[in-house]
């Protein structure tokens, strides 16, 4: 009876082992694609799934957001200014069977895209444009770059450009054109501030000539704050008649 037994626990265990074979589990984030005899069958989804080997394979594919960089390329702006410009590409796959089965290694073709539509976006802008319309640029490139993705099963989400660098000649002059800018400012703003100073004397004067007596009082006022320091001051006052006189005998 015992020996009975053993062999039925063996061929238990055999049976389950067999079993498990049959069953594939995909992570999270992940996507299978099942290939029937060396050709595309269908996509199973996370969780439990039942596949027949060994006439069934399965591939995983990620379907999660990912993030590329694009290399450090050299590029000439539209006023034949040489600059060195990097970024990054945010994309996932939305069609898992295409972006395995129609291109070969779609994050090389979408690398290769991303760094030609730099350049060339590149060239069509001045350095000026480069510098203050970052964001506009990056949208540019994104929308050549995912409208090949497209075929590709690949949404691209994002490009981000990181750093600029131009050359050392060309800082010392911009640096040169901001603070010329900035002192063209300072003059204006200098000039407006001695207008509006030159209007309201002009007003204050209009005022002082029409009252009577109050020259005399602004003359007053004028001589108490000269006279707070009158260790190298010599004053000398006369009274307005003074000049009424010799006015008179004209």
């Amino acid at each position: 009876m015992e020996f009975l037994i053993v062999p039925s626990v063996f061929a238990f265990v055999a049976l389950i082992v067999f079993l498990i074979k049959f069953f594939r589990v995909i992570p999270e984030g992940y996507k299978g694609l099942v290939m029937f005899l060396g050709k595309f069958n269908r996509v199973i989804e996370p969780g439990l799934n039942i596949v027949l080997v060994p006439l069934e394979t399965v591939q995983e594919v990620d379907i999660r957001e990912q993030v590329m960089d694009i290399p450090t390329q050299e590029a000439i702006t539209k006023d034949n200014v040489s600059c060195m410009i990097d970024g990054i590409v945010r994309f996932k796959v939305v069609n898992p069977a295409t972006a395995i089965y129609k291109v070969q290694r779609f994050e090389n073709q979408i690398s290769a895209k991303a760094q030609t539509s730099l350049r060339d976006v590149i060239g069509s802008v001045t350095l000026d444009e480069v510098l203050s319309k970052r964001a506009q640029i990056a949208e540019h490139i994104k929308g050549i770059v995912d409208s090949a993705a497209e075929e590709w099963g690949v949404d691209i989400l994002t490009v981000e450009i990181q750093n600029i660098e131009i050359p050392a000649d060309m800082k010392r002059a911009m640096a040169q054109q901001a603070e010329a800018e900035r002192d063209k400012k300072a003059r204006i703003i200098k000039a407006e501030g001695e207008k509006e100073a030159a209007v309201k004397l002009a007003d204050a004067a209009r005022i002082l000539s029409s009252a009577k007596g109050a020259l005399e009082l602004r003359t007053l006022q004028t001589l108490k704050e000269i006279s707070a320091d009158p260790s190298e001051k010599i004053i000398m006052t006369l009274p307005n008649t003074f000049f009424e006189a010799f006015t008179a005998r004209k």
